[in-house]
């Protein structure tokens, strides 16, 4: 079967997202599947997937009498709509954006979450639709060789004890609930724990990055607060490992890397309890309600100071993460191409 994998991001900045992730990954373990020759776009190929659907630009393209695969991997930006303005462009974008994925011969989605809203929103057939999940990187596992630890952890100058995020800062991934979680945690505890941030937006100029650094200003931790920015991925894994709570108390999610990353590095896992994030780490994380900062601030404190909750969070998540497996996603994927293809 003859592949055309669009593994190029058509929009800045998606190489080290989630989109571009799950691309790159993608595209390794295409690499090993015997019934898949990979070939460029000039090549012939006999089915084209696009990896890559954003809803206000144009990441897709007429490919002629060539069968076509997307994978959309959310719709938050339609879900609320007051936190992400596209302004007339945009709209017109959406509109094109839309027709061209009812055009699509089939469509990837990494949850059951994603599928229900690109039926809600986007007027996809169900039977168009195939759930796959993704996996965390490869790189992502447990490591005992201390030193090579505490080498990263003064290359960034970590405290012994930190909770961690890693993501971006868009209103449905809540930062600032974090952030006023981890304020309660510091403030009204005995327990003595720091914060850290790592991704490439919260070194930027926007309003939601400049938001985030007033919010920590006015709560009085800047001390305790380490914005890291973009790390990258041999960094990050040992920062996983590092962590003693990794915490994503997210309004809305696709899918969610960073808790597949965090579980297979055997840090324990509190997450909000959304539909996408339960679905994949149901029984190996702590759920909270995210829009409740004092229930956050409280799964935060509990992991920390229970023992044994820790621990079986840790050997669940190390389970848990194991299920996900980016051969089981290639092996699916290609499972749809055969669809498409009447195979």
């Amino acid at each position: 079967m003859r592949v055309f994998l669009d593994s190029n991001p058509t929009i800045p900045g998606h190489t080290v997202r989630g989109m571009g992730r799950y691309a790159s990954q993608l595209l390794q373990a295409m690499k090993g599947h015997k019934n898949v020759q990979l070939v460029g776009k000039n090549d012939k190929p006999e089915i084209a997937h696009h990896p890559f659907f954003d809803l206000f630009f144009n990441t897709l393209h007429e490919r002629g009498n060539v069968p076509t695969v997307v994978t959309v991997h959310d719709t938050h930006p339609i879900i609320y709509p007051e936190h992400f303005p596209v302004g007339i462009r945009g709209k017109l974008k959406f509109v094109l954006q839309k027709k061209r994925l009812q055009k699509a011969d089939a469509i990837i989605v990494n949850t059951e979450t994603t599928k229900k809203d690109v039926v809600l929103f986007l007027d996809i057939s169900a039977d168009k639709i195939f759930v796959t999940h993704f996996a965390a990187s490869g790189s992502c596992k447990l490591i005992t060789h201390h030193q090579s630890l505490l080498t990263v952890c003064k290359k960034y100058d970590l405290p012994a004890r930190f909770i961690l995020y890693v993501g971006d800062i868009n209103y449905n991934k809540n930062i600032p609930g974090l952030i006023r979680a981890f304020s309660l945690v510091t403030h009204h505890s005995s327990l003595t724990t720091h914060l850290a941030l790592v991704g490439k937006a919260f070194e930027g100029e926007t309003n939601e990055a400049e938001e985030i650094r007033k919010l920590i200003k006015e709560l009085q931790i800047e001390d305790k607060v380490h914005i890291l920015g973009f790390v990258p991925d041999e960094d990050l894994v040992k920062i996983y490992n590092l962590a003693e709570v990794y915490c994503q108390p997210s309004f809305y999610e696709g899918f969610g890397f960073p808790v597949l990353e965090a579980m297979a590095c055997g840090t324990p896992v509190v997450a909000g309890r959304t539909q996408a994030l339960v679905e994949i780490g149901e029984g190996a994380a702590l759920f909270v309600d995210p829009k409740n900062v004092q229930d956050v601030a409280r799964g935060i404190e509990r992991v920390i100071s229970d023992s044994n909750l820790r621990k079986g969070l840790i050997a669940a998540g190390l389970k848990k993460a194991k299920e996900f497996d980016w051969r089981k996603t290639a092996y699916k994927t290609v499972n749809v191409y055969k669809k498409v293809l009447g195979e």
